[in-house]
């Protein structure tokens, strides 16, 4: 079975790209500056942002369902980020230095299992979720922070 992370779409966030930081505040974005890698995975890039650049930090909503698994949650985006198309069953190299937490999630948007797993052998534990016919998606999800990384779907 292939399978496929995706990306969020730069489009989304294009509207914030190249405003100040005053200016993003009233639209409730706030920007850092990185001070470590890893540490500020760009949901949209689907890489670990340099030392020295410029993010975006923003809510975002990963799971807009009519659902009571509906969420949201704070997210990075790098300053003008492109969207990256990754071919099937690449994993991005950013999700392999962490602890992350997948969520398998249904066509009525609803949790259907869940699973801890070292980003090392995230393969592993993709295929074990897809297995089950009833999972239309997963969600990636820093298990400490929480923070929504990106999605995986069937290829």
């Amino acid at each position: 079975m292939s399978f496929q992370f995706l990306s969020l779409s730069d489009t989304r966030f294009s509207l914030f790209f190249g405003k100040d930081s005053q200016s993003l505040a009233k639209l409730g974005v706030m920007t850092r500056v990185v001070d470590k890698k890893p540490g500020f995975p760009c949901r949209v890039s689907l890489q670990d942002a340099e030392i020295g650049e410029r993010v975006l930090l923003l809510n975002f909503e990963h799971l807009p369902a009519r659902s009571p698994f509906r969420s949201s949650h704070a997210i990075f985006v790098r300053e003008g980020a492109k969207q990256i198309h990754l071919p099937p069953n690449v994993v991005p190299d950013f999700l392999r230095v962490r602890t992350l937490s997948l969520r398998a999630i249904d066509a009525q948007a609803l949790l259907v299992n869940a699973q801890l797993c070292d980003g090392r052998e995230v393969e592993k534990a993709v295929l074990a979720l897809l297995a089950d016919s009833n999972v239309e998606r997963i969600h990636v999800h820093s298990a400490g922070p929480g923070c929504f990384l990106c999605e995986v779907q069937r290829a």
